[in-house]
This record gives structure tokens, C-alpha cells and sequence, in this order.
């Protein structure tokens, strides 16, 4: 018998065996622009439920039965999406697709050619916001913590910044985006000095060693940015008891501001009374600080900041004068520093930030030397405007504007000749800068200053450019070029308005690399020097005597390791420094090595937290290999060497009590020797030698015990952050 077949029935058979057959499978590989493959990425066409994820060698494979013109998707998480539009037909597509990483400033790129950062906000921070004040030897002082760095050379009898072979002059300090005119206190000649400035204001600082933005100007060598401290978390007050002094400070803090102000004193006299000292002092040193900060919201996104400072010092010693038999002279200096900042920062509309701040100095140094009167006076402002504008996400451009007044008058008074000198000058600068982030891996930025001087008539442009590209998660390379230039010193522009600005041209090479708690650094560069003034007469006080025929070079390798991972409880870093300079400049007769550079410089940190007895050891060495200086009883120029720079310095800190501290610090315990050359007569005696002294520091050793004490409402807050 014949089955029976249904026409209809066998029509929807052929239909569905033919609809089986009428797909299209699509398949290929997923990977990123490395060609390393993307497991788990998802593929499929827009608007269907077709798709599949990749497999651990970011292949894919799926079948549609969807025809015609599609758009076929690829997501995966931290890479931006892809899409393609294709033609469906019956038959296998392959696709290979590559995914570029999605760009995310908070894991992008940064630049670091040049630049050390303190301060829990900054990324690529190769410093915490502890270091600054607890490093063994630093004494509380900020550019003592930063001379443990690469890049730096070691001049103990100055206690300056020396920069990659650039004098501290060249080295600038800006708060909250304005310029310091008078960062460090006044101390007689060969003497060290420190900073003005409580480092507990700081919540973060930026030491850039070249090729630093076009934001900041008039500095050869360097710029130190410190940022104040915003609002503080409640009321407090702390008390600080020390062999050198005391000192009392306190906050108060309300809904939308907050005050802090602080005194301190410090007197160097119960001190030496301890410990020999070297110098023959009439009056220990002394002084008197005081400074008050206040911070006020303004509306929903400003911050008002002002900060006023006042130091005030005196001291006396005897000194050898060499040109009459070694007589004793007395040189009595007194100064007075006031020093006022204020900044303002607020959001205009969702891309802009707007950054403004003014500051104003006036310093007087009075000096009293062998019948000889002397008075100096520097006053200045600087008002800064700052617009900083996201273009999109990848592209963010910065300009501004900077405005200067300075007054410098020197009073000189011997017997009863009176010589009074001064100048006055006006000037004004505009910058730009854009950074463009091309990928999570390579950023560039790249602008420009523009600055104009009325008192030297003069108008230069500085151009400045930086790049840095990650290689991968822990390694990252940073280039920089820029051209800085920086006015004469004050005690040659009152008497010559005829030079023209100093000019130092970097290049910066930096490779950094970061892991689980590990860093190393290594930067190479190059500066090359030219316009420096020379002075090329013995009577000064003329205008011809000056001119910017001077040049010269640096350049120079700077390593840094530093460990946070191998000792438990324990850090430690490791910095070296290799530099060779020469420079033609001031009254040097000759190219030469300047006296303030050190070809090797070496410096070692170490801090361990000792949990049973609740306290936090340091130890620092620091070495410097021997600098040149001038014999004037040897022929040649630059002709002799100090002998090579050691200190060995430990401190500890014990917390006694969750609101009470104890410390101890002491520099150079082993009591190394240390010379910094000599100083000569300016005339040689009957025997037709020129008499000479050595140059050394105050005593063999220095050290400090102190107290600490907070007094909170939780009374649980100490000072363990803010002490040396």
C-alpha cells in the first residue's frame, strides 16, 4: 500500500530543512594591540540575541540566521567597544578584531621626567606625605629632607637647594602657585641657614628638578611646589617642648573654615652651652616665628586660603679678619621677614577651574661689620591667575597669567659715607600649555611662556615640552625639553639695567619602575648654560662692569631605589648622583668646575617602626665627594679640594602616651671630620702669602630632645607625622 503524503505538510518540511541551512556562522579572534589574546570578551549583532563570548585564546565562533545588513559588536571591560557593519549571507565571515584599551585618567600615564612628588593625592608619588619631616638629620626642615634626593649637591656650609649644577639662586619656591621671594633665614656668611616655613602646613610638595611646566618661571635649575594643607578634621592643640625652644599652635575649625595659627621660639644659647662649638658667638642665635592660616569655603566648589608669616632673628660672632693680623671683628645680623599668601580656587560651569593667588614679601637684613653699616631691603608681589580647562576626556589645557613688582634697595653706610642703591621693576608673563593623552599609555605636553621685563627692556619666550609612555603596569619612560630663563641677582641689577635674563636650555631622560612597593629611578640629563652674567671689573658699582658674556654645561646620571616591601616594618631608599659641570660666569677668570658642585653625591635612608616599644628609629648617611675652590697662594683657578663630605644621623621617636611623643635627633654621631675648603685674605701680607682660615661647621655634632603634645577632643591625635 502507498503512504500517503500531505502536499502542504511536505512544502513546510522543505521550508524548515532549507531555513537550517540558510545560516551564516561567524567566527575569528579577539585580541588587544599587543595581539595578545582577550578571553571573555562578547560578540554579537547589535539588537539580536545572536552572540558568544571569546575563549582563553580569544577565539569565537556563532550562527545566525539573520540576513542583510548588520552591525556586529565587541565589548570588554577596560578596552573601548567595537563595531563593524557587515553583510549577512549564507556561508562563514571571519573577523580578527582588535581592541584598543579604554583611556582612564586615574590609571593613565603620567610624566615624571624631573619630578618628585609628596603627597597621598599625586599618582606617580615616589615620596609619601610623611617623608618630608621624618627623615634622621633633616631637623624639621623641608630642604633638608629634599637634599637626600638625586640631584642634588651637598654645601653644608650654605644649607641651600643646589641643583643639578645649578647655584641655590637658580632653585625657586612657590606656595599655593606663588613665588617665595625669601624661602630661607638670614645667617651670616659660610654659616648654614634653613627654611622659613613650619613644614606641618604642607599637605604636599613637588620638587621638580627640570623640565618642570610653563606655569613656572624666573628659575634656572628648579621649582619647589608647596601646597597648604585644606580643611583640617577638628580642633586641636599642640605644644612642643625642646632643648632649642618651644612652641604652641592650635586650630579651630567650623562648618564651612578653620584657623590655625602658631609661635615658636628658638634659642640656640642652652644648647652651645652643652656642646662645643666652633664659632665664637656674642649672641646665639635667636628667633621668633609666628603665622596664622585661615581657611573659608566659598559657595558650593571655592576654597579660599590666606596665610600670613613673621620672622624675626638676631645673632652675633666674632670673626677672624684676615687682613689685619687676625684680629677679632664682630658681625652682628639682624632680620625681620613678613611674608602674605592668599589663593582662591572654584569650578566655572562643568569643564573649567579657576586658580588665583597673590603674595607678598618684604625682608630686611640689617648688618653691622667693622664699622660698616649695611641695610638691604627687598619687597615684591605676584599675583597669578591660572584657568585650567578639560577639552574632552583625553585633552586638558592650562593658561595664565603672572604679574611682578619688586623693589631692592641696598643702604650702605661706612663712618660717614653714606651709598644708597636700588631699582625697581615691573613685569608680566603669559603661558599655555596643553596635555593630550593619545592612550592610557602615552601622554604629551606640550606650551610656552612668554615674560616681559620694564626695567631690562627685554622680552623672551621659553618654550617647554614633556612626554611619558607606560610600557606596562609597573614601567614607564618620560622625556623633557624646556628652555627657562631667570633675571641677574639683585646685587647686580642696581647697578647695570643693561643685561638681559639668564638662560639654561634642560633635556630629560627618565625611566621609573614600580612594584609591590619597590621603585627605581634613573634619569639622565643635560643643561646647557648661556647669558650668564660676568662681571669683568674690580669696580663693580659701574654699569659696563656687567655683561652676558658667561655660558656653561651640566650634566649628569641620578638613580633612586626605594623599598617598602623586604623588611618588615621597614623602609629604606638608596640615592646616587653623578654630575660634571663647568661654568664661566661671575668674576671666575675661566671656564671651571664651580666650587658648589659635587661630582658624587650619595645619600642613604633608612626608618623602622619598633612595635614594642611604640617607636619609629631612623637613620640617614649622607656623602658628598670633595669640591673644588680657589687658592689664591697656588697658581691656576680652582686649584685645591675640600676633603670628602660624611654624615651619619639617627633620630627616634617614641610615643609615650596616644597624645604624647618623645624624640631625640642627632647629626653626624660618629663626629666625622668636616671642612668645606678655606676663606683668604683679600690681599696677601708682607711674606706675599694671603692668610686663610678653614670653613667648618658650627660644632662636630648637633642634637635635639623634645616633647610633643596634642591636645584633641577624641584625645587620641599626635604629632608622630610632623616631627623630624
Amino acid at each position: 500500500m502507498r503512504p500517503f503524503i500531505n502536499i502542504s505538510n511536505l512544502f513546510l518540511l522543505l521550508f524548515l530543512v532549507s531555513g537550517a541551512f540558510a545560516q551564516t556562522t561567524i567566527n575569528g579572534t579577539v585580541k588587544d594591540n599587543k595581539g595578545e589574546p582577550l578571553p571573555g570578551a562578547n560578540i554579537y549583532l547589535k539588537g539580536t540575541y545572536d552572540g558568544v563570548s571569546s575563549g582563553l585564546d580569544g577565539s569565537f565562533s556563532f550562527d545566525t540566521h539573520t540576513s542583510g545588513r548588520q552591525v556586529l559588536r565587541t565589548d570588554f571591560l577596560g578596552f573601548e567597544s567595537f563595531e563593524q557593519e557587515i553583510d549577512l549571507e549564507v556561508g562563514i565571515l571571519q573577523f580578527d578584531i582588535n581592541l584598543k584599551e579604554k583611556f582612564n585618567q586615574l590609571t593613565a600615564v603620567t610624566i615624571t621626567a624631573g619630578t618628585f612628588e609628596a603627597g597621598d593625592e599625586h599618582r606617580s608619588a615616589t615620596l609619601n606625605s610623611l617623608d618630608m619631616v621624618t627623615i634622621a638629620g633633616a631637623n624639621g626642615d623641608i630642604y633638608g629632607a629634599l637634599q637626600m634626593l638625586p640631584g642634588t649637591s651637598s654645601n653644608p656650609e650654605s644649607g641651600k637647594l643646589f641643583v643639578k649644577g645649578g647655584t641655590s639662586e637658580e632653585s625657586q619656591t612657590y606656595i599655593d602657585g606663588t613665588l617665595v621671594l625669601v624661602p630661607y633665614t638670614s645667617s651670616p656668611p659660610l654659616t648654614s641657614t634653613f627654611g622659613r616655613f613650619d613644614p606641618f602646613m604642607f599637605k604636599g610638595t613637588i620638587f621638580s628638578t627640570g623640565g618642570y611646566s610653563a606655569e613656572y618661571g624666573q628659575a634656572l635649575s628648579s621649582v619647589l611646589q608647596l601646597n597648604t594643607n585644606d580643611m583640617p578634621e577638628e580642633d586641636e592643640l599642640n605644644i612642643s617642648l625642646l632643648t632649642v625652644g618651644a612652641g604652641i599652635a592650635g586650630t579651630k575649625k567650623w562648618n564651612t573654615g578653620a584657623v590655625r595659627s602658631s609661635v615658636n621660639y628658638t634659642n640656640l644659647k642652652p644648647y652651645m652651652a652643652i656642646a662645643p662649638q666652633q664659632y665664637d658667638w656674642n649672641h646665639p642665635p635667636e628667633y621668633f616665628a609666628a603665622d596664622v592660616s585661615i581657611r573659608q569655603k566659598t559657595g558650593s566648589t571655592g576654597l579660599l586660603k590666606l596665610y600670613a608669616n613673621f620672622n624675626n632673628s638676631f645673632m652675633s660672632l666674632n670673626r677672624l679678619d684676615l687682613n689685619n693680623d687676625k684680629k677679632l671683628l664682630a658681625y652682628d645680623l639682624k632680620n625681620d621677614n613678613f611674608y602674605l599668601n592668599g589663593s582662591w580656587q572654584t569650578t566655572m560651569g562643568k569643564d573649567w577651574i579657576y586658580r588665583s593667588g597673590i603674595s607678598f614679601t618684604e625682608n630686611n637684613d640689617i648688618i653691622d661689620f667693622d664699622r660698616v653699616n649695611f641695610r638691604e631691603t627687598l619687597r615684591g608681589v605676584h599675583q597669578k591667575n591660572l584657568f585650567i580647562h578639560q577639552l574632552n576626556q583625553k585633552v586638558i589645557i592650562r593658561m595664565g597669567t603672572d604679574f611682578f613688582v619688586k623693589t631692592f634697595i641696598n643702604d650702605f653706610t661706612q663712618d660717614d659715607d653714606n651709598l644708597l642703591v636700588d631699582y625697581s621693576e615691573f613685569s608680566g608673563a603669559a603661558f599655555t600649555e596643553a596635555e593630550v593623552y593619545l592612550s592610557n599609555k602615552f601622554v604629551m605636553r606640550a606650551g610656552g611662556r612668554a615674560e616681559y621685563s620694564d626695567y631690562l627692556n627685554h622680552f623672551n619666550l621659553s618654550p617647554r615640552f614633556s612626554a611619558a609612555y607606560k610600557f606596562d603596569d609597573h614601567m614607564l619612560a618620560s622625556l623633557a625639553y624646556g628652555r627657562f630663563v631667570q633675571n641677574p641677582l639683585n646685587s647686580y641689577l642696581i647697578y647695570s639695567s643693561n643685561i638681559q635674563p639668564e638662560r639654561a636650555d634642560h633635556y630629560i631622560l627618565t625611566v621609573q619602575s614600580s612594584k609591590k612597593g619597590r621603585l627605581f629611578r634613573s634619569e639622565l640629563y643635560y643643561k646647557n648654560y648661556d647669558d650668564l652674567v660676568k662681571v669683568n671689573s674690580d669696580e663693580f658699582y659701574l654699569p659696563q662692569a656687567y655683561d652676558n658674556s658667561g655660558e656653561g654645561y651640566a650634566y649628569g646620571l641620578d638613580i633612586f631605589w626605594r623599598d617598602r616591601k623586604t623588611i618588615k616594618n621597614a623602609e629604606y631608599w638608596i640615592s646616587y648622583g653623578y654630575i660634571n659641570a663647568q661654568r664661566d660666569f661671575r668674576d671666575y677668570p675661566q671656564r671651571a668646575i664651580p666650587s658648589f658642585v659635587s661630582k658624587h653625591n650619595l645619600s642613604v635612608v633608612y626608618k623602622h617602626w619598633i612595635s614594642p616599644i611604640r617607636s619609629l628609629a631612623g637613620v640617614s648617611y649622607k656623602f658628598s665627594s670633595p669640591r673644588v675652590y680657589h687658592d689664591p697662594n697656588l697658581p691656576g683657578f680652582h686649584n685645591r679640594k675640600t676633603i670628602p663630605f660624611h654624615s651619619l644621623d639617627v633620630n627616634l621617636s617614641y610615643l609615650h602616651r596616644e597624645n604624647i611623643i618623645f624624640y631625640l635627633g642627632i647629626t653626624n654621631l660618629p663626629g666625622f671630620k668636616q671642612e668645606y675648603g678655606n676663606r683668604f685674605a683679600d690681599l696677601p701680607g708682607e711674606d706675599g702669602i694671603y692668610a686663610s682660615e678653614p670653613i667648618v661647621p658650627g660644632a662636630d655634632r648637633f642634637f635635639v630632645v623634645a616633647c610633643f603634645i596634642t591636645l584633641s577632643k577624641r584625645g587620641d591625635l599626635n604629632q608622630m607625622d610632623k616631627i623630624q
